[in-house]
């Protein structure tokens, strides 16, 4: 007996030795990814305009100097900064103080209801520090100098993530790694663009949904941001507050930027955020041949796509950008237009296994062909019929898919949509919900001939804006929002009545398949089975969707045999 306790304390202590080691390497991590993951800010000599305090030309506009920030009454809130990068940081943050802080809040809140496990939350902290290592180095220093500028007035309250400036800088790596975590399914945008032929007045025309989802709050500040920097172009760009990349984008010479997502591996190390790149983009090109050589010098820790459109040139192209090659599509010659969803087109990139894999699995490669059948049934483009693919809801051959559809080009997630003319320098900007609500137009040349904000008005062209979609009033879309409401209740694990929630979106392939895992938990077998079933009988916007719906009909299978 007491050779077997002696065994047994020998084996008990090479496990706590062995658990201790194990403990001891983690810490030794945690500390060397903190460590190294630590931002100094940069060095700024002339730190005056810190001690300058905004003006309230009423509750909702302030001045500061000649910056300005003022909510319209659309819903957007618009903002104009100008000066050196510290300066124009300040500014900007100084003028939407409140929504800085707010916006954090919102995107912690999202990212808690999408990660609930308090272990998977540090897990992925610990992620992000060890992705975004040597951040720093791969950000030009006028933009370290802007973020620095902004991040005094970021919220205290996450000071436990790390400072205000590591936060801000880290953030603006956010579009990265929410699809280098693909499973969390942040983002999936279409883009197009149309000239001579294919335009009806043979001006560029081009459109983008931003389908970048991190929870409705967040995108119910949406900025439309105006620059006027010492260096390089004037430009708009729209984002959300503390955020100083481009995701959408025209500067004064009328060239345009816009991104979208492509298949890309997990790094293993950072490089120069997406959006900053599109940023010096905006900021210092002219035409597509500049813009060309500033993608080509930056190196990417993701892949992406650049639609870049150019007044100098009346044509768009793709840039297509992965960490170790890039190439560029151009549409066939006369073809006069260029659409862009998910996935690589140009005869280099195109090949690459990952993108065979997106294409094979993904909801790019349906969304990429109803876009060109709607350019094909549309005839010559304009702004509102721009307008109007860009809202479009059905699938292929104006199939009935269910609102909401990934594989449609209006999934009804878009942080923003946006239109542009370059030549004459407007832009169309959506407001709530999503793209239904009107897209405000703004003329640059008013808005860049304006001094200062001397009383708190309307900037945007109400007379040129575009009004809302009929849809808003429809019993089909009051029927969308209580399966929104039903769905998140099912998220936060309440009871439901799930015949309600399939009236709700009966053609919707995902209505069936929250009935059929709700069913499964609650043990009803049968009924899981036959919602999983008719999930398959409609258009399901991905392989991996698929996948989960027949692995669920595997187990039920073989627990009712």
């Amino acid at each position: 007996m007491k050779k077997k306790r002696s065994v047994g304390t020998k084996i008990l202590r090479v496990l706590l030795i062995i658990l201790g080691g194990f403990l001891a390497l983690l810490l030794v991590l945690i500390i060397y990814v903190v460590s190294v993951a630590h931002m100094d800010p940069p060095k700024i000599a002339d730190q005056s305009l810190l001690k300058a305090q905004r003006k309230a030309l009423d509750s909702t506009a302030f001045t500061l100097q000649n910056n300005w920030f003022r909510k319209s009454k659309t819903g957007l809130y618009e903002m104009y900064v100008e000066g050196k990068p510290f300066e124009r940081g300040v500014a900007y943050g100084k003028l939407s103080s409140e929504l800085v802080k707010r916006q954090e809040d919102h995107f912690s809140e999202q990212i808690n209801r999408m990660i609930p496990s308090p272990f998977y939350l540090r897990f992925l902290k610990y992620f992000v520090g060890w992705f975004n290592r040597d951040l720093d180095k791969h950000v030009p220093e006028e933009y370290k100098e802007e973020i620095f500028g902004i991040s005094f007035e970021a919220s205290p309250n996450y000071a436990y993530v790390g400072t205000n400036y590591e936060r801000l800088m880290n953030y603006h790596a956010a579009h990265d790694i929410g699809h280098a975590l693909q499973s969390m399914a942040l983002v999936g945008c279409t883009s197009f663009a149309t000239w001579n032929s294919r335009s009806a007045d043979s001006n560029l025309i081009i459109g983008r949904n931003f389908d970048f989802y991190v929870g409705d709050k967040f995108a119910e500040d949406k900025i439309v941001a105006f620059y006027k920097p010492t260096a390089g172009h004037k430009f708009m760009i729209v984002t959300w507050a503390g955020f100083v990349g481009c995701v959408s984008g025209m500067n004064e010479k009328g060239l345009t930027v816009t991104i979208n997502a492509a298949k890309t591996s997990i790094p293993s190390g950072s490089a120069s955020p997406v959006s900053l790149v599109a940023r010096e983009i905006l900021q210092y090109a002219g035409n597509i041949q500049e813009a060309w050589a500033i993608a080509q010098r930056r190196k990417m820790f993701v892949s992406e796509s650049f639609l870049i459109g150019s007044a100098a040139d009346n044509k768009a192209v793709v840039i297509e950008k992965t960490p170790e090659s890039i190439d560029l599509y151009e549409p066939p010659a006369k073809a006069d237009y260029i659409t862009c969803t998910n996935h690589f087109q140009g005869d280099t990139l195109r090949k690459l296994p990952s993108n065979i894999e997106q294409e094979a699995r993904s909801a790019s490669v349906y969304r990429y062909n109803r876009l060109m059948e709607l350019l094909q049934q549309e005839g010559p483009n304009t702004v509102q019929k721009t307008v109007d693919i860009l809202r479009d809801r059905y699938g292929l051959h104006n199939e009935d898919i269910g609102v909401g559809n990934e594989k449609a080009i209006n999934q009804f997630i878009a942080h923003h949509s946006i239109v542009f003319e370059p030549k004459q320098l407007k832009v169309w900007v959506s407001t709530q919900p999503w793209q239904l609500g009107q897209y405000a137009a703004y003329d640059l040349h008013t808005i860049f001939d304006m001094h200062g904000l001397q009383t708190d008005h309307e900037i945007y062209d109400s007379a040129a804006s575009i009004g809302p979609d009929p849809f808003l009033e429809t019993d089909t879309f009051k029927r969308f929002e209580r399966f929104r409401t039903i769905k998140a209740a099912v998220q936060a694990g309440k009871d439901i009545d799930v015949q309600e929630l399939i009236s709700t979106n009966p053609t919707y392939y995902h209505t069936y398949v929250i009935a059929g895992d709700y069913a499964y938990k609650h043990q009803s077998f049968a009924d899981a089975k036959k919602y999983y079933e008719t999930a398959l009988t409609k258009v399901i916007a991905t392989k991996n969707e698929e996948d989960h719906i027949r692995a669920q009909l595997k187990k039920i299978n073989k627990q009712t045999k």
